[in-house]
């Protein structure tokens, strides 16, 4: 079942998606996205959603299927945003925006306030630091944003939002996945 991956729960659930092969994209596999919507059961209904480094979309339909009120999907590679593009219209999902971009280029843009944001970067190219930082001080995060991040199994997270809590985090196999809770930043 090569570049077909299953939406999991909510009203697409077994709906299957095709994406494209693309340097590092990794579809996020269905037990951890079971884990990860767990955690965000009572955090996605009728909440605006970032999915950056999209790839095949997987975290970003999963929260439309669930009842995010809007998933934007931003991703760099042309195909794979093509892709993105089809599966939404497949599945008639008004709420999808995909946009073809550098997720730095798009993060120094106009901010739009998103209460999830799911960050899922190719591995080895450390970008999560430099993302998570462009997040929180270009104004893209609501209050009590919550931020899932996949990184790889041993990651050092010096750097990171001072006022980011990590909530809750698990391993499989040589991925490493984390759900942060941001805290208002204190005004002087």
């Amino acid at each position: 079942m090569k570049n077909k991956l299953r939406i999991i729960g909510g009203d697409w659930r077994s709906r299957q998606l095709s994406f494209v092969d693309a340097p590092g994209l990794r579809p996020t596999p269905a037990r951890v996205r079971e884990t990860l919507f767990n955690w965000l059961q009572y955090e996605i209904v009728g909440k605006r959603c970032l999915d950056l480094y999209a790839g095949s979309g997987a975290l970003g339909f999963e929260a439309a299927s669930r009842g995010a009120k809007s998933v934007v999907q931003v991703e760099n590679n042309v195909h794979a945003c093509r892709s993105l593009k089809d599966n939404a219209l497949a599945l008639s999902a008004t709420q999808i925006t995909a946009v073809q971009s550098d997720v730095f280029r798009y993060l120094a843009g106009q901010a739009q306030v998103f209460d999830v944001v799911f960050l899922d970067p190719p591995f080895g190219l450390d970008l999560v630091v430099q993302t998570c930082q462009l997040l929180e001080q270009n104004g893209w995060l609501a209050k009590q944003a919550k931020i899932y991040v996949e990184t790889e199994l041993h990651f050092d997270f010096s750097g990171m939002p001072e006022n980011w809590r990590p909530l809750k985090s698990k391993n499989a196999g040589e991925v490493a996945y984390h759900l942060f809770g941001r805290s208002p930043v204190a005004t002087k």
